[in-house]
């Protein structure tokens, strides 16, 4: 058998129909569901991501950028995490729709971020995560990416990005409100009280 890619995965959960549980067991995936849009959003966990083709093309392509990196690998890693979450949020929170945006983007983010740990574990001689303690590449980063195979990462990931969204808007409308014109009334009468004291 093959070495299948995420997205030959992705396709074959897509299509494995209502029983999510039946097709987490045969993929390796694991799922949220969009209960905004009504759909399911696949992911693989951690450990599915090694067994895939993109495996070696992310921390390979990770291991390039730590090379061309001035300071020790783990951190140029935890850079390279940090700055991809705060571009991802600030993506997220500008997005015309964020449930749509994190479908489009929670795989990809969560691959980069393991590959990340992956290629900092190889650049220093190390063995791969496999359990326990959280490699320090991660000290500083606000999720548990290996908490229950990712589904932790995952799931707080998905409501951050989408209350990023929810939090700009609502910043939008108070900047909105506060630059509303004031009536020549509301000015008039403000004039009145600070006359009186």
């Amino acid at each position: 058998m093959s070495t299948p890619s995420i997205a030959d995965l992705l396709a074959r959960a897509d299509a494995d129909g209502h029983d999510h549980s039946a097709t987490e067991k045969a993929t390796g995936l694991l799922h949220i569901h969009n209960h905004a849009k009504g759909s399911i959003i696949w992911f693989p966990t951690w450990k599915k991501f090694r067994e895939t083709t993109d495996w070696t093309d992310n921390v390979s392509a990770v291991a390039a950028e730590l090379g061309t990196a001035s300071a020790p690998a783990d951190q140029a890693g935890a850079a390279l995490i940090a700055a991809d979450l705060e571009a991802l949020v600030d993506q997220a929170s500008r997005s015309a729709d964020a449930a749509v945006f994190v479908q489009e983007k929670l795989t990809r983010h969560l691959t980069r971020t393991w590959a990340v740990g992956d290629a900092v574990a190889k650049a220093n001689g190390k063995d791969l995560f496999t359990g326990g303690t959280t490699p320090s590449v991660y000290a500083g980063y606000p999720y548990d990416v290996y908490a229950q195979d990712g589904g932790v990462f995952a799931t707080t990931l998905w409501n951050d990005l989408i209350d990023a969204r929810r939090n700009r808007a609502l910043a939008e409308e108070a900047a909105r409100k506060a630059l509303k014109p004031v009536s020549r009334k509301a000015m008039k009468n403000a004039a009145r009280k600070a006359a009186r004291r």
